[in-house]
């Protein structure tokens, strides 16, 4: 083999990435729904304790949940409750479909492709049936 050849037939040497190369990657819709699986996570532990502090103290009176009940009535707080709410509903569907893929179902390319479809598939409509519970449309 001619030293030509053996340098057309090298694999390919990945170095670092630059930031140019990460704008233009596309992301498939399975690393999509890892990805906000472990943002919506975190969403969720940093705001744990706020969220039970607020449980906490609205259970202390009449008064103090009466208090709660008027700043939930603000539309920006009802817009944070429902992206907690959005993270909540992905977060659990998201996590049924790694335990599935745990069992080792759904590991190819098309399969793991039609369940993060099924996970933005229940987990969206839910949040809208939530949004709409939360700006009064029932």
């Amino acid at each position: 083999m001619s030293e030509a050849e053996a340098e057309k037939n090298q694999r390919p040497q990945f170095r670092n990435i630059n930031l140019n190369q990460l704008i233009g990657y596309r992301l498939p819709l399975a690393g999509f729904v890892s990805i906000l699986h472990r943002i919506s996570g975190l969403l969720m532990f940093l705001l744990l304790p706020f969220i039970l502090f607020l449980l906490d103290t609205s259970l202390v009176s009449e008064t103090s949940f009466e208090y709660f009940r008027g700043i939930t009535s603000n539309w920006l707080v009802k817009l944070i409750i429902l992206a907690l709410s959005w993270a909540y509903l992905h977060h659990f569907c998201a996590g049924i479909r790694h335990l599935i893929m745990d069992n080792h179902i759904g590991l190819d390319k098309d399969s793991a492709r039609k369940s993060a479809v099924g996970v933005f598939a229940v987990s969206l409509p839910l949040a809208l049936l939530v949004a709409l519970k939360l700006f009064g449309a029932f």
